[in-house]
């Protein structure tokens, strides 16, 4: 059995019922065996890849709060501080009911080798809780922010853990954390970052992980003699990612025909009205199936299929595994060439693969949707200087650093004699760069 195996195998031995964490593995080790081979003596001798699934610290805790009719709730917290080789644990907090420590474990582990593609100095972690903030009140939601912060203020700071948003949590939730550290701690520093414009947040940081995408996504087609002008393009979700993904791909010229939320999806062959979408999603906190409903060229269907359209390009922006096996039979069969990851591992380890044995041009997403996290570390450099940059400069910068990224993978496949395959790109050179890093300081 190789190293990597034996890895593999130990370490779901070990964390049993850790279902997305297994998945991750498999996705990520077995696609640096051709690393881990050249240098397997060494690697073995330092334990490289015990310590690199392990993570340094992981907390559990319980978050007591009193709903609006003074009824004592209690939800599981979870900080995963996962390797801290190349900067400070960064990766954001999901406020979910299908959160537990295998999907936190899962994002954290992705999140070291997602932070390692942005050549920026952080490291990987990630947090959350099963606590659903959907049709709760804002004092409902503060009481359980507030819960949580006095937990996890002592396990985080500027340059020792910088949480972020995820998945139930935004704007209102960051608000609410940040101001309970403040108020526990005595200090106002970068320690949350997608924090308000008027506390210490960065412009673009709300667009940047669904422009980073598309910026990514154009290098990427470019790169193979392709380009999104003029391309049709099926999205799913509905959420901050897909919006301005959306908004981003038809600034490039791109027609955008399909949205979806946990309700259903909707197919609309004239092209996405952004705003109307917009309105219904963040503002009346509607269902997709409104949209339909006030646009004459919009067709409503209920539960899953958003990936049954015809399109050129793929961007599932949802959440994880929403698009398996038989959803990339038929995006292949319906014609599309390139699909992008907009969510966290939002296709299943066998519809990735088959993607790939049928040529089309993969990004996965701790390449794809690296933008969010690159921005926040651009929001932690602000807040140190104690500067506010325009949204032309953090763009640029964002722009930058994808379109570094996608040339990063490039360069990584073609270099292991598998030119266009993303993954194994991304993978390798986020793995070179933590276990330098990890060997440079020493058994730790």
């Amino acid at each position: 059995m190789s190293y990597v195996d034996e890895v593999i195998s130990r370490t779901i031995k070990e964390n049993p019922s850790e279902v997305e964490f297994h998945q991750t593995l498999n996705e990520v080790l077995k696609s640096i065996e051709v690393v881990v081979d050249e240098n397997e003596d060494a690697y073995r001798r330092n334990a490289v890849l015990e310590r690199l699934v392990n993570p340094e610290r992981q907390i559990k805790f319980r978050v007591p709060w009193v709903d609006d009719e003074g009824q004592v709730q209690v939800n599981t917290g979870y900080r995963v501080q996962f390797n801290s080789a190349l900067g400070p644990y960064k990766g954001g907090l999901r406020f979910h009911p299908s959160v537990n420590i295998g999907i936190i474990k899962f994002l954290g582990f992705e999140q070291i080798f997602k932070n390692a593609l942005t050549r920026l100095p952080i490291g990987g972690g990630k947090g959350g809780s099963d606590f659903d903030p959907k049709g709760k009140s804002d004092r409902e939601v503060m009481a359980f922010c507030q819960s949580f912060m006095t937990e996890v203020y002592r396990h985080i700071g500027d340059t020792q853990d910088v949480p972020a948003g995820d998945i139930g949590v935004g704007a209102r939730e960051i608000g609410f954390l940040f101001g309970e550290y403040k108020r526990i701690t005595k200090r106002f520093e970068g320690v949350l970052t997608g924090k308000g414009l008027s506390f210490g947040g960065s412009l673009a940081r709300t667009e940047a992980t669904g422009y980073g995408l598309l910026y990514l996504t154009n290098e990427m087609l470019k790169a193979n003699g392709q380009s999104l002008d003029g391309k049709t393009l099926s999205v799913s979700g509905s959420g901050n990612v897909a919006t301005f993904a959306i908004q981003k791909a038809q600034e490039l010229g791109a027609n955008v025909v399909s949205a979806s939320d946990s309700s259903g999806w909707i197919y609309d062959p004239e092209g996405i009205d952004l705003k109307l979408l917009r309105e219904i999603k963040e503002i009346r906190r509607g269902r997709v199936k409104e949209y339909a409903e006030e646009r004459k060229s919009a067709e409503y269907h209920e539960g899953t299929g958003v990936w049954s359209i015809k399109a050129d390009v793929a961007l599932p922006c949802a959440t994880q595994n929403e698009l398996n096996l038989d959803d990339a039979k038929a995006l292949v069969d319906n014609g599309v060439f390139a699909v992008a990851e907009g969510a966290n591992m939002p296709t299943t380890l066998d519809a990735t693969n088959y993607l790939l044995d049928n040529n089309i041009l993969f990004a996965p997403a701790k390449a794809a949707n690296a933008g969010g996290v690159a921005v926040s570390a651009l929001e932690m450099s602000q807040n140190a200087e104690k500067l506010h940059w325009s949204f032309e400069e953090v763009d640029n910068l964002l722009k930058r650093t994808m379109v570094n990224i996608f040339s990063d993978l490039d360069s990584t496949s073609k270099q292991y004699d598998a030119e266009g395959n993303y993954v194994l790109g991304a993978n390798i050179t986020g793995f070179k760069r933590v276990v330098d890093a990890m060997n440079a300081q020493g058994i730790v």
